[in-house]
């Protein structure tokens, strides 16, 4: 089985993704592009702008408890005080993860994501492996990310489809008493907000 942590190569790529990449390589033959550029471009979206929506909003949640009870309540509507909307008017949920419980995200009959709040998704989170594994065997596909979840916390698995979305909640790590929002959002990744990793806790002193 490929490993969680490579891209999953068993789906053809979709019409819509053969016509952008189609697009791509003219554009960067003419040179009216350059492929680096490109590169640089995904990877913001990917890593840096988009999951830092989500990080903003866990930041947020970790410091202000009211906000945290409204976001866990209805997700849609405290991400709208925050002025982030969905970008095709779906319900988004969050999953709190505690010392009891591990919640994980995927989507197995696609690739539904949270877009407005993470960014473009990962390669290895739209692959068959995952799509299929994760809900089979979640504390193997959890460790093969190099998550080991003990065995008195349940793990819980939560599919996305077209109308909902899901983002996790990660549990916030000890030694952050006292910091502020911008702090504390520096330290949340996307794939803590996928359930897929958890957060180090802070050495003090």
């Amino acid at each position: 089985m490929t490993a969680m942590g490579h891209d999953d190569h068993t789906l053809p790529p979709s019409s819509l993704a053969l016509r952008i990449k189609a697009i791509e390589t003219l554009m960067v033959e003419k040179g009216k592009i350059d492929p680096g550029a490109v590169t640089e471009i995904v990877d913001i979206f990917q890593n840096k702008l988009g999951p830092r929506i989500g990080a903003r909003v866990v930041a947020r949640a970790w410091s202000d408890s009211a906000f945290k009870k409204r976001l866990l309540a209805d997700g849609t509507g405290a991400l709208k005080e925050m002025g982030i909307g969905g970008l095709q008017g779906e319900a988004m949920h969050i999953l709190e993860n505690t010392s009891a419980v591990h919640n994980v995200i995927v989507c197995t009959l696609c690739s539904c994501y949270p877009w407005t709040v993470l960014g473009l998704p990962p390669s290895w989170y739209k692959s068959a492996a995952y799509r299929s594994r994760i809900v089979i065997e979640p504390r193997a596909v959890l460790a093969e990310f190099g998550l080991q979840i003990s065995e008195d916390c349940e793990v819980r698995v939560y599919d996305s489809n077209a109308e909902i979305r899901y983002m996790v909640l990660p549990e916030r790590p000890t030694g952050t008493d006292g910091w502020t929002e911008e702090q504390l959002e520096a330290l949340v990744t996307r794939d803590s907000m996928i359930g897929v990793s958890v957060l180090t806790d802070v050495v003090v002193g």
